[in-house]
């Protein structure tokens, strides 16, 4: 049975039984507390807390999650894998234990021609909390002998989020995989043999605090009783398809297979290149879903984990002697694979490809580099006359520089060398565990919302602000310090809330509106406003005058020419979103956005930097469309419609079943948007392009000025031109010119004096040498000499070299005042070491922000960073020093 298969027969299975298919949300998703959803139920947790109402009584899905903290046992054993996607179904109040135990047995016993899994009902057996009687007695009455049910404690049978909310006593389904596998005895004696595919959670109660998986507190029961099931989708289809692990279903082994042929190996013919095999095979299809979703390589968050994959994948095809380009060989097969079930995958295709071929190229430069730090370890081990490689410079390697441990285990063995893995080993462990304290900390950071829900629970707060900016209202709630108070006084911040409200909460990227809430003697300055939860506006809010108290009659009123400018900048956010399609094509989208009166920044995905005539054709396409004087409409539809609209929407937004799509020039601009506009796009005036920049990889970002900061914008670079012009005597179209020659002047002058003060230091070259550092096994000349750079600091590193004869004598120079140049020289002594001069370059340069590399004996890099010359000279220094 295919993977694909198996999913649509969920799916099938409960939209019988009055479920609503709900499709899978993006892995990147707007919850500050995870990098990537990593459960079934994460796009229905606002359901099970009741900060917002299910929009069903019933739902089902297959969701796409990924979970990376145990990405160092992927491949080792049978289970492990960073992309999978979990089967569930839920009731938000209706069907408790007895539904879900008997739609679960069903489903995995029943006959597969009618639907159902097939499995043998001898080979199934359950696990239910300590004194859960009930469910215990419901499973014996589906027909599960008493022996096959066995007793758990809270560590395996008791499911909270982690966090205060709803929880509850679970009961998971284990399918026996038979004696060839493990002892008898059932899951508590051993979970290979007995391998979990489906776990039900009755959610009764609700948790105030939650120290631990074993560990919380209970407030009270839940108002209602909730179901919350997960079936691991890989692990169901490995067992239905008798395949040894998950790594060989038809959604993954085919990579594997491939890269195997492409190695020149067989799998199944090594164990240790197994492994290897089989990390290939998972992390390529991780790294597909997760660059689907939009989601690029980079150094912190979500782009960190996607490098991680991506090299790891490169590394371990290396390890397998394939030194060539690996990722154009195995994504396809992995997009042909996913594709069945996700169509997204067809459609991203030409952005996902340039994205991870870009960042194999890169970390091919990377191994490069990491090489040359790997050859001056080596040597500084040997002249120490030491047999290892110790686990904080193997730590530097692989943290600071990107260069696997297991190359570097590789390349030490090559030499004789061994590697302090046990201090290596101690360093991961304690950047994990920093890891996990941020996440922890994040967890906590989350805002309580028992405040916010009991005042949810008088009903959603009306947003009259598309039509209305002034409305009458009363006062429902005030929240000060996170709990519900009668009172504040003047000078006190707190929290609002209204019984309806002009205001526009911050979503969408728009800023949330400014403005003024008044009442008898009552002056309240709106400072933010925001949605906490689903269809609450919550108003921070200064008291001016009077006090406030819950019940009062206000009048709130938006600030009308701050709404008019937020109006315009995210019009004009919109027609820079088309401009930008229209330019590099449907590929590009959005990956944020912020504007507020008088400016916008966008968010795109980009392998490389606007050109200069597109910046300028950027501008010059947004401003026609503004001049053109479109109608901007906003209607309410069916998502699905709307998609089928070709209505743009935000990576990891949530959407409802009927969504807002805000459309200009019919189908060049159509989004789904919640946000305020203009009713015409002539009343935007004006778009003045700021700039582009780099935000990441593959990420860019474009600033705009709009309106009357637009005009402002332009009419200081008017001034400046003007200025310019009268300082320099000649028209302003001759600026150009007069600018270049006085530029060649400069830099002639720059030159000349830069010769004579490198004549200067080559006469004071003796003097440099004899005050050269003893610094390890070496002796170390390093000056940083902002007035020199180019070729004269490249002549004064030579001769500092040659004068130390046949010393062991290294050489680091750092020149150039703002774009720095550093160099590095070694004598043949020093060389012998196993100082080299383009690993100790990469080094240095790192700290320049930039790169460089080199011979043994002379070696050049650079950087953007010219104030981080000191620590470049540190770092090299400390390179030699080991």
């Amino acid at each position: 049975m295919k993977t694909a298969d198996i999913r649509q027969r969920f799916l099938d299975y409960f939209a019988a039984r009055g479920h609503t298919i709900v499709p899978s949300t993006p892995l990147v998703y707007n919850d500050p507390t995870l990098l990537f959803v990593n459960a079934g139920m994460v796009p229905f947790k606002p359901y099970f807390t009741g900060a917002e109402d299910a929009p069903y009584d019933r739902a089902v899905s297959v969701q796409k999650c990924v979970r990376t903290l145990d990405i160092e046992e992927v491949g080792k054993t049978t289970r492990h894998g960073t992309f999978f996607q979990m089967n569930g179904n839920f009731s938000f109040g209706d069907y408790f234990k007895e539904g879900a135990i008997d739609y679960a047995w069903e489903l995995v016993t029943g006959s597969q021609a009618d639907g159902n899994y097939g499995f043998d009902p001898d080979k199934v057996w359950v696990t239910v909390y300590l004194d859960d009687d009930e469910a215990f007695g419901l499973w014996r009455k589906v027909g599960i002998p008493e022996e096959r049910i066995q007793r758990r404690g809270l560590k395996d049978n008791y499911w909270h989020m982690g966090i205060p909310g709803p929880g509850g006593p679970c009961s998971e389904i284990y399918i026996d995989r038979g004696a060839e596998h493990g002892p008898d005895g059932g899951p508590i004696v051993d979970e290979d043999r007995f391998l979990e595919i489906w776990n039900l959670v009755f959610q009764t109660e609700e948790l105030s605090a939650v120290r631990a998986k074993d560990d919380f507190d209970v407030s009270g029961p839940l108002p209602a009783k909730n179901i919350d099931t997960g079936m691991g989708l890989e692990r169901t289809a490995y067992l239905l398809q008798g395949v040894a692990n998950m790594y060989e279903i038809d959604e993954i082994f085919p990579v594997i297979s491939r890269a195997a042929a492409v190695a020149g190996t067989r799998y199944g013919a090594d164990p240790q290149a197994d492994i290897r095999l089989r990390v290939v095979g998972d992390h390529v299809r991780s790294a597909l879903m997760l660059m689907t979703d939009g989601v690029t390589p980079g150094n912190e968050g979500r782009g960190y984990v996607l490098r991680r994959l991506l090299r790891r994948s490169i590394r371990s095809m290396r390890l397998l002697g394939v030194h060539d380009p690996v990722l154009p060989e195995l994504l396809p097969v992995s997009k042909d694979l996913m594709s069945a079930s996700y169509s997204d995958v067809i459609s991203q295709w030409p952005r996902v490809s340039q994205v991870a071929y870009a960042e194999e190229e890169s970390f091919r430069r990377t191994l490069v580099a990491g090489t040359q730090i790997f050859d001056l370890a080596a040597g500084q081990a040997r002249a120490e006359h030491r047999t290892d490689i110790t686990g904080d410079r193997a730590f530097a390697l692989h943290d600071t520089y990107g260069f696997p441990i297991d190359l570097t285990l590789e390349m030490a063995a090559e030499q004789g060398l061994q590697v302090d893995q046990a201090g290596f080993r101690k360093l991961m462990q304690e950047q994990k565990d920093r890891a996990k304290a941020d996440a922890r900390a994040k967890k906590g950071a989350t805002v309580a919302t028992e405040a916010y829900r009991t005042l949810r629970a008088d009903g959603e707060v009306p947003f009259l602000g598309f039509t209305d900016l002034t409305a009458d209202a009363k006062v429902r709630g005030i929240i000060a310090d996170g709990q519900l108070v009668d009172r504040a006084r003047p000078g006190d911040v707190v929290e609002v809330v209204l019984d309806q409200t002009p205001f526009y909460a911050e979503a969408g990227g728009q800023d949330a509106d400014s403005g003024l809430i008044t009442g008898d003697g009552l002056s309240l300055e709106v400072l933010d406003v925001q949605r906490p939860v689903q269809g609450l506006v919550v108003h921070k809010v200064r008291i001016a005058d009077g006090e406030l108290v819950t019940g009062a009659a206000v009048t709130a009123a938006v600030d009308e020419l701050a709404r008019a400018g937020a109006c315009q900048a995210h019009t004009a956010t919109h027609i820079v979103n088309a401009t930008l399609r229209q330019l590099l094509g449907d590929s590009t989208h959005q990956a944020g956005s912020f504007n507020k009166p008088g400016y916008l920044r966008f968010d795109f995905n980009s392998p490389g930097a606007l050109t200069p005539g597109m910046k300028e054709e950027l501008e010059g396409v947004a401003n026609e469309a503004i001049r053109a004087d479109h109608q901007v409409t906003a209607v309410e539809l069916p998502i699905a419609e709307a998609r089928a609209l070709g209505a743009q929407a935000m990576f990891g937004e949530k959407y409802g079943d009927v969504v807002r799509m805000v459309e200009l020039a019919g189908p060049w601009s159509r989004e789904l948007c919640g946000g305020t506009h203009v009713e015409r796009t002539s009343q935007i005036g004006l778009l003045s392009l700021m700039g582009e920049s780099s935000v990441g990889s593959g990420l860019r970002r474009v600033e705009a000025f709009v309106s009357a900061d637009a005009f402002a914008h332009l009419a200081r670079e008017r001034a400046l031109v003007a200025g310019l012009a009268d300082l320099l005597k000649v028209q302003p179209d001759q600026l150009n010119d007069r600018v270049a020659r006085l530029i060649a002047q400069v830099k002639a002058a720059e030159k000349e004096i830069a010769a004579f003060r490198s004549r200067e230091l080559l006469s004071d070259v003796p003097a440099l040498v004899a005050a050269a550092t003893p610094v390890g096994n070496y002796e170390l000349v390093s000056r940083h000499l902002p007035d020199v750079a180019g070729d004269d600091l490249r002549s004064l590193a030579i001769e500092v070299r040659n004068a130390f004869g046949t010393r062991p004598g290294v050489v680091a120079l750092v020149g150039g005042s703002e774009k720095p140049v550093l160099i590095v020289a070694t004598t043949d002594a020093a060389r012998t070491l196993g100082a080299k001069a383009g690993a100790l370059v990469g080094v240095g340069a790192v700290a320049l922000g930039g790169r460089g590399g080199g011979r043994d004996d002379l070696a050049q890099g650079g950087g953007s960073d010219a104030a981080a010359a000191p620590a470049a000279l540190t770092a090299i220094s400390a390179a030699l020093a080991g």
